[in-house]
């Protein structure tokens, strides 16, 4: 089969398109994929990069999400078959410890991940336990459905689990065009939210404006937090989405109401701001870590794209052996949704 790997860490230039031998099943509970599609996240370009501290075996497949046709199936696997249409729940725990045993494995200390210590999705077959395979949400194209599983599943758990996010709250997201921001865009928005993002591009803040933001503010011109309190007559947001954390992060607190909720799953401006612990507590705010999620909130996540009719946003589609060209331009953060990339030709 046709994959992209990388040898050794580095730039976009470690990526190798080259002829793989195709995964083979090593369980009875394992399915294999033949993939249409698979979508780029930033956690692969610090695969690529070897910057998460994880020991990976190389070489090795990225990718975290895709979907496409299962393929084949072990003997024990009856919540799948030949022929079915999926996408893919990224990680697996050690199905032994105090978080696999309470439906929490993404918080597995062993946690296993599409792309990770799994080899991942940029290929045309995929190997995974069956029980990661969901039915795709109807009237969801393959592009679409490899687009959303990981940074919609994310959200979902910042956004309803942990900020439980209600009707006419004012949510602020951060940094508005990446996978993340444009799915807190769009689950706010369904969930009806009063939206505010932010973007050092125009083009940007008038595109998720077209997508239901209600305010748009170039942080490059004038400081977000100031401008939301002017916009919500001093009072702040209720949610502050801030992935971006750097400089970001205190004007991010400063932007919220008393008792709100600052969630976060990542740090790309910087990892170790300042912070003003008395705000914290003067104002009963509230600071919640997510990354990914639990197959429950995943199958709430499907729930709702079936009722609420949700499409993710999709940038820009590369052929597999175009990988190079679609990171570099995740890298200089240049889209406006998901890049995905062609599997089958």
């Amino acid at each position: 089969m046709k994959a992209v790997r990388i040898h050794e860490h580095g730039g976009v230039d470690k990526l190798r398109y080259e002829e793989v031998q195709e995964p083979k099943l090593s369980s009875p509970t394992e399915a294999i994929v033949q993939l249409k599609t698979a979508a780029l996240n930033r956690i692969d370009l610090w695969n690529r990069e070897g910057l998460t501290g994880m020991d990976i075996a190389l070489p090795h497949i990225l990718g975290a999400d895709g979907a496409g046709i299962i393929a084949q199936v072990g003997e024990q696997v009856h919540n799948v078959k030949k022929g079915d249409a999926v996408c893919l729940y990224p990680p697996s725990g050690c199905g032994q410890c105090e978080y696999c045993f309470t439906d929490r494995e993404f918080m597995c200390i062993r946690l296993r991940a599409l792309g990770e210590r799994l080899q991942g999705t940029y290929a045309e077959y995929v190997k995974l336990p069956a029980a990661n395979c969901f039915p795709i949400p109807p009237g969801l194209s393959f592009e679409e459905a490899a687009a959303f599983p990981l940074v919609f599943l994310t959200v979902w758990r910042m956004l309803v689990t942990n900020a439980e996010l209600k009707p006419g709250e004012h949510v602020l997201i951060l940094g508005i065009g990446g996978g993340v921001a444009t799915a807190a865009l769009q689950i706010a928005r369904h969930m009806g939210a009063h939206i505010f993002v932010t973007s050092s591009s125009d083009e940007k803040l008038e595109l998720a404006k077209n997508w239901g933001a209600n305010h748009g503010i170039n942080y490059l011109r004038s400081d977000f937090a100031k401008e939301v309190r002017a916009l919500t007559g001093k009072r702040g947001v209720d949610v502050v989405v801030d992935c971006v954390g750097g400089e970001s992060w205190v004007k991010s607190l400063a932007a919220l109401a008393r008792g709100g909720r600052l969630v976060t799953c990542g740090a790309t401006a910087g990892a170790n701001p300042q912070t003003d612990i008395r705000r914290i507590f003067w104002n009963h705010l509230k600071i919640f870590g997510s990354t990914l999620g639990s197959r429950e909130e995943f199958r709430q996540l499907l729930a709702f794209m079936q009722l609420s009719r949700v499409r993710p946003i999709v940038d820009q589609i590369f052929s597999l052996k175009d990988v190079a060209a679609a990171q570099r331009r995740l890298e200089e953060g240049k889209q406006f949704g998901k890049i995905v990339l062609q599997i089958a030709e």
